[in-house]
């Protein structure tokens, strides 16, 4: 029985180009990075209206519990593991989340007119994106850690608990940036490859019978439900939860010192009420006995 090869034509990396200014712009990924934009700023315009809408019965909309009860979990979480944090890192990390998930989701809708030609696709299976939000976060992240220690507090805390780790604690910092990107990169480029693995299974007809076409159809639409709903998601929380966790170490050692010392003037101030305390009782054992 001859069975007709799979046609697969997996081109990692290749993007319809533009140039500007001597730089070569990726194009898809610059329009579906905007669409996806443009969906997560429509749809806080529409949050916001929602939840300043003032009802007849004075009863708060379903969008204002789910988002409140959202925005609240998240917030008892990061204080619960992390302790509280500066304000504005609970709305950036929803932001990130909300982008990255709509980037990945918009993967499902069907927009490929040709093996060349995909009108949606995810962009963040684009290392040039996933770098520029690693890049933005952690630059992010020095500067705040920066603004809480100090510049000669931050610089010090590279060379803690002890001076030799200084050079393996700045590689940890520029690493950060790396396996942030990677991380989603990764797992939404593997998944735009399986789809390209799955779509040469078009040609498969074993006897002669055009399996290849059926087969296609159900194992991309399973396919893409579980890897762009469910994965694609996935993906969005871990950058969102690594985000925080950054923010939080980064402001976990001025909180530290903050707290050893409270610690230290409370323990002081307790010895000093007790010396207080105690004086008394020695002035007057010491008090000679009145002469009989």
């Amino acid at each position: 029985m001859n069975v007709a090869p799979l046609e697969i034509d997996i081109k990692p990396g290749e993007h319809p180009e533009g140039h500007l200014f001597g730089l070569t712009l990726n194009l898809d990924t610059i329009w579906v990075t905007v669409v996806a934009g443009a969906i997560v700023v429509g749809l806080g315009f529409w949050a916001r209206a929602q939840l300043t809408k003032d009802t007849e019965d004075h009863v708060p909309t379903k969008l204002q519990l789910v988002w409140e009860a959202i925005v609240g979990e998240v917030t008892k979480q990061v204080e619960a593991n992390l302790g509280k944090v500066n304000p504005f890192v609970v709305p950036l990390a929803t932001a990130l989340f909300f982008f990255i998930l709509i980037a990945n989701w918009l993967e499902v809708i069907p927009t490929e007119l040709n093996k060349k030609t995909h009108l949606l696709p995810s962009p963040t299976a684009d290392t040039n994106l996933t770098y520029a939000m690693a890049i933005m976060v952690m630059v992010g992240v020095w500067t705040f850690s920066i603004r809480e220690r100090g510049f000669k507090g931050w610089v010090k805390h590279y060379f803690e608990p002890v001076p030799w780790m200084f050079p393996l604690e700045v590689l940890q910092d520029l690493l950060k940036p790396v396996t942030l990107a990677l991380r989603l990169f990764g797992n939404i480029f593997a998944g735009g490859i399986m789809l390209a693995l799955i779509a040469g299974m078009v040609s498969l007809a074993p006897a002669h019978i055009p399996l290849g076409s059926v087969l296609t159809i159900i194992f991309d639409v399973v396919w893409k439900l579980f890897d762009t709903i469910f994965l694609g998601g996935l993906q969005a929380f871990i950058f969102a939860l690594l985000t925080v966790l950054y923010f939080g170490m980064a402001g976990a050692h001025e909180g530290e010192h903050d707290e050893h010392d409270e610690h230290e003037q409370q323990e002081k101030r307790d010895q000093h009420d007790k010396k207080h305390d105690e004086a008394p009782a020695h002035q007057e054992q010491a008090e000679p006995e009145p002469a009989r």
